[in-house]
């Protein structure tokens, strides 16, 4: 059996590691990894339009891995509409890239889930083989919180160098054409960030499970026995 010390830490892991699985659902599931400001630039060209009459030129976007939706401003007030990303605008988009990010988070679900398992593991009994002690639940901290890196830095390569945002705002936009004035990474993005750094402060946490710390030792007092003593 673990001591309580060790005991305590890997339950707190285990807790972890639930939690993290927990904001990986709840990212991928919400439409709200990005927002931004979008101008109907040919709307504003046509009428010419100067600072104060862009206002009515400005709508806005938000969308998520799978779905999303925009307010189309183009002078005649607020369109709204909403959108799926599969299985027809990813061909608009960069298709190996954005399905990357899916994968990476879902292999970053499953080893949430084996560490939940193993830090579970390690809390009731001490395992014999050392790929289920702490070496595994580092291991497996490792690639999962490694995964959701990996998702996050290719959301953001698909953001900032595929111009995502652009794409998706002129899907099907025969008439108008958008540009971007505004992007702005939202909770379901930073989620996947907590996430990782869920997995980091696990890693700490078995670090100090590792540690052996000195035990207290009292000094017994030498009991000095005289002839007296023994008489009595």
């Amino acid at each position: 059996m673990p001591g309580c010390f060790k005991k305590t830490l890997f339950v707190l892991a285990s807790l972890i590691s639930f939690v993290s699985f927990i904001l990986i659902v709840v990212a991928m599931g919400i439409p709200k990894w990005m927002t931004g400001k979008i101008l109907c630039k040919t709307g504003a060209d046509l009428v010419n339009a100067t600072d104060p009459e862009l206002v009515k030129f400005i709508g806005e976007i938000y969308y998520g891995l799978f779905q999303g939706g925009k307010i189309r401003q183009c002078g005649l007030g607020g369109r709204r509409s909403k959108f799926t990303i599969f299985p027809h605008m990813v061909k608009k988009l960069n298709t190996g890239l954005h399905v990357m990010i899916i994968m990476f988070l879902c292999v970053a679900i499953f080893f949430s889930l084996v560490s939940f398992g193993f830090c579970i593991l390690n809390a009731i009994k001490v395992p014999y083989r050392a790929i289920k002690g702490p070496a595994g639940v580092c291991l497996w901290n490792f690639l999962a919180g490694g995964f959701i890196v990996l998702a996050v830095t290719s959301f953001m390569a698909a953001v900032k160098l595929h111009h995502l945002t652009e794409r998706i705002a002129n899907f099907r936009e025969n008439v108008f054409q958008f540009v971007i004035l505004e992007e702005r990474f939202e909770d379901c993005f930073w989620l996947c960030v907590a996430s990782a750094t869920a997995h980091a402060v696990n890693l700490l946490l078995i670090a100090i499970s590792g540690i052996h710390f000195p035990k207290i030792k009292t000094k017994t007092e030498e009991a000095n026995v005289t002839a007296e003593d023994i008489m009595y």
